[in-house]
């Protein structure tokens, strides 16, 4: 079985998140005063939408929480609110998603209100650190996969590792398998 390896584009210089280490990173927001997990050996990739993922969790179709365990979360945004991000972000913690999960691997925004300016504040990384907390997890931050960018797939499910220092996620197993067939269609 080989992996395939992507190579995530940068936030800012050194650990996107700051979640990396307690060496230099000129990242606003990153945490400086203890050492984090900075990789994942191998945990199911679940996410996408965040406001899809929050929204569904207050309906009958809500994920089990049970998914959420060892997993490595990914999510992006597109249209809204900077507000509303924060919001969303607050909303899984409260339910117990961001205790569960593994590793994040976060999306770049797209046409989120409040977060275009360069003196935005607060900015998407400061929301993540903030959500997360004193959480042992590492995080990627401003991947192109969803709605901005080349759209990399994030197949749902498969295993995957996360290497937050050296900006990688690796898919460890395949995301389509060939069909046994019995018999040639048609």
């Amino acid at each position: 079985m080989s992996s395939v390896l992507l190579r995530v584009s940068e936030h800012c210089v050194g650990d996107p998140y700051g979640t990396a280490s307690t060496a230099s990173t000129s990242c606003p927001g990153a945490r400086r005063s203890r050492r984090h997990r900075v990789a994942v050996r191998a945990a199911p990739l679940i996410g996408g939408l965040l406001n899809r993922l929050v929204l569904a969790q207050a309906t009958p179709y809500a994920l089990p929480l049970e998914w959420f365990d060892g997993a490595v979360l990914f999510w992006e945004e597109t249209g809204g609110l900077a507000s509303h991000v924060w919001s969303y972000l607050q909303i899984l913690r409260h339910c117990g998603i961001l205790d569960r999960i593994s590793g994040m691997v976060v999306g770049v925004p797209h046409a989120i209100s409040g977060l275009e300016a360069p003196a935005a504040s607060p900015t998407l990384p400061e929301m993540v650190l903030d959500v997360l907390g004193d959480r042992d997890i590492p995080v990627l931050g401003n991947v192109e996969f969803g709605h901005a960018g080349p759209n990399l797939p994030m197949p749902v499910g498969i295993r995957v590792g996360l290497d937050a220092r050296q900006r990688t996620l690796s898919l460890l197993e395949p995301a389509v398998r060939p069909h046994a067939m019995t018999e040639p269609v048609g």
